[in-house]
């Protein structure tokens, strides 16, 4: 069999013309005669078994626990744009990332252009952002205004997921010097949103924009995966927080672990990481082959 039949190895499709993600774990990523394979031992979602990757038409691959990756396999992904990511059991940590690479720089473009506009685009985004969380468009045109909002309406969340999981809450607190001496729930609270950023921290880097330029949050390196991640506050995370505390109040799970599963499971279920992936495009208006729609 001759290398790069067909002649696939030179062929470049582009990132607009690709399709999603795709999960591996529990097995070996190499290049055989041109060709990316994947060897796994089997796992729940996929079978034991060989599998020819056609990486070309995917975004990004996500190994997860128990994968190897040769050189050559990293030489081929890098060369057709790619991503690879390196991830935990169901996204819930991110540990390397290889850059996508989109084929043109629209996107990034469009995120840092909305950043810098502060008195109009850069609103734009955060009012954008609290409406997909709120279900509603919030009146005032102040970002204060808006975070204070933000604060009351998620002490009403906690206070009601709280009753609805039958947990016992005082209030959301955390002390980043001595974090595991906040109570059961806050503690299940923290260890998901690690678990959502890491989801979020993913899709930032598969659609190639820039962590830093945060528009709700601003000081940390990663703002804006913290703003994605918090898209989700309300409908995952502390859900699955609350049901991990819930359970570990009755011995039946060590916290972390459980939160973690929790928030896997539902990552999987309901594609958490495309549906940040999209989210990120309506933002900015612009899809991989560098054209605003």
């Amino acid at each position: 069999m001759l290398k790069g039949r067909l002649g696939l190895e030179t062929a470049r499709i582009p990132q607009s013309d690709r399709h999603g993600l795709l999960w591996l774990d529990r097995g070996r990523l190499f290049v055989e005669n041109g060709t990316l394979r994947f060897v796994t031992a089997g796992s729940e979602e996929m079978p034991a078994g060989e599998y020819a990757i056609p990486y070309q038409m995917i975004s990004a691959i996500l190994l997860g626990p128990g994968t190897s990756v040769t050189h050559d396999a990293l030489r081929i992904l890098s060369r057709h744009g790619t991503g690879l990511v390196a991830v935990a059991d169901g996204g819930v940590r991110l540990y390397a990332s290889m850059p996508a690479n989109p084929d043109r720089s629209a996107r990034a473009r469009s995120q840092a252009e909305a950043w810098a506009d502060r008195e109009v685009r850069r609103l734009d985004v955060i009012r954008r952002m609290y409406a997909w969380r709120f279900g509603e468009i919030l009146p005032s045109s102040d970002v204060e205004v808006l975070r204070g909002v933000e604060g009351a309406r998620m002490r009403e969340t906690y206070a009601l997921l709280a009753q609805q999981y039958g947990v016992e809450w005082h209030g959301r607190c955390y002390d980043r010097s001595a974090p595991d001496q906040d109570d059961v729930p806050n503690r299940a609270i923290n260890h998901a949103a690690t678990a959502m950023y890491a989801l979020a921290a993913v899709a930032v880097a598969v659609t190639g924009t820039l962590p830093q330029l945060g528009f709700v949050h601003e000081d940390s390196g990663h703002a804006f995966a913290l703003d994605i991640a918090d898209l989700y506050r309300a409908s995952i995370t502390i859900p699955v927080a609350f049901a991990a505390a819930a359970a570990a109040a009755r011995n039946e799970t060590q916290l972390e672990r459980a939160v973690r599963h929790g928030i896997a499971a539902r990552c999987r279920k309901d594609r958490v990481i495309e549906s940040m992936i999209d989210r990120i495009k309506e933002l900015f208006d612009a899809d991989d082959a560098g054209r605003h729609t």
